[in-house]
Order: structure tokens, then C-alpha cells, then sequence
């Protein structure tokens, strides 16, 4: 989880191919008209993000009823979408990516083919509540993409 440009897509990739896990891009679960909305600067309400969010826990369900592990990304900023998300759940361990604003939108600016401009990461940081400690590993993303796997990878190891 985290805001756009932390690296959810490029670490949750990297990390569903090391722990050989099914990997999920949860900006897939969005629908068209989010999509377009977003491509065009404006940021999702919660009840427009609610729908979305719903089908990803859909998803996040039928794999813990078939015992499938995978790493699905999403953006999940605040408590209430933790909450439709059901990330609470001991099966579930929430990774946090998080770095300064201005290295974000560095990256972004950098990104082609990405229907989400660099202008809503203000959006999202206003929306999000980063979870507590206890609810997530946190993980900083200034570094190079396979410091960041290794770290996390080297955490997961502890539960």
C-alpha cells in the first residue's frame, strides 16, 4: 500500500517473483470511468473508490479460501479502506511504501504510460492515514528498488 509513485507495482512484482507468489496490480481492478477520471487529473471520492476496493477484497478473499499467496497492490490510504479491504486479518500482512513527497513526485514525472498524473500525489497525500505500526510493515522507498525487496523480504522472514 501507499500513495502513487511509491513503488507498489515495481516492489510487489519484484516480490511475487522471489516468494513465487501470484502477483495482482490493483489499479487493474478499477473501472473505466475511474480511470478516466483520474487520467484526467481528478482525484476518486470515497464512494467512487469504494466499489474498487470492494472487488479487490473479493479477490483477496477467493485466494485465502483457496490458499493461493500473491501480493496485490493498492493504494489503500485510509482506515476505512483498510477496513472494505480487510487487512486486519492475520492471513494478511500490509506492507506500507512510503518516502518525501518530492521524491514521489520526482519519480512520477519520470513515468510514461501511467493514466495517473503527478498532480493527484497531492490529492492522495491529503487522503492518506498511515496505519499504525501495528498494522503494517513500514518501508521507506528511497532507495534502489532491490534494497527495498530485500528489506522487505528479510522482515517477512520474522512472522
Amino acid at each position: 500500500m501507499g500513495v502513487c509513485g511509491s513503488g507498489k507495482s515495481t516492489i510487489g512484482e519484484k516480490l511475487s517473483e522471489i516468494m513465487n507468489f501470484r502477483f495482482m496490480e490493483g489499479d487493474s481492478f478499477h473501472s473505466e470511468t475511474n480511470i478516466k477520471k483520474m487520467s484526467m487529473g481528478e482525484p476518486l471520492t470515497e464512494k467512487e473508490r469504494e466499489p474498487w476496493l470492494k472487488s479487490i477484497r473479493k479477490e483477496i478473499d477467493r485466494n485465502l479460501e483457496q490458499r493461493i499467496q500473491c501480493v496485490i497492490t493498492c493504494s489503500a490510504l485510509s482506515r476505512k479502506s483498510r477496513g472494505i479491504l480487510g487487512t486486519n486479518r492475520a492471513e494478511i500482512k500490509l506492507i506500507y511504501l512510503y518516502a518525501f513527497q518530492s521524491i514521489l513526485m520526482n519519480r512520477m514525472a519520470k513515468r510514461k504510460n501511467h493514466f495517473m498524473p503527478a498532480d493527484l500525489l497531492r490529492s492522495q497525500f491529503e487522503v492518506l492515514e498511515e496505519p499504525e505500526l501495528s498494522e503494517a510493515l513500514h518501508v521507506r522507498v528511497d532507495m534502489p528498488a532491490q534494497e527495498v525487496t530485500d528489506f522487505i523480504i528479510q522482515e517477512l522472514k520474522k512472522f
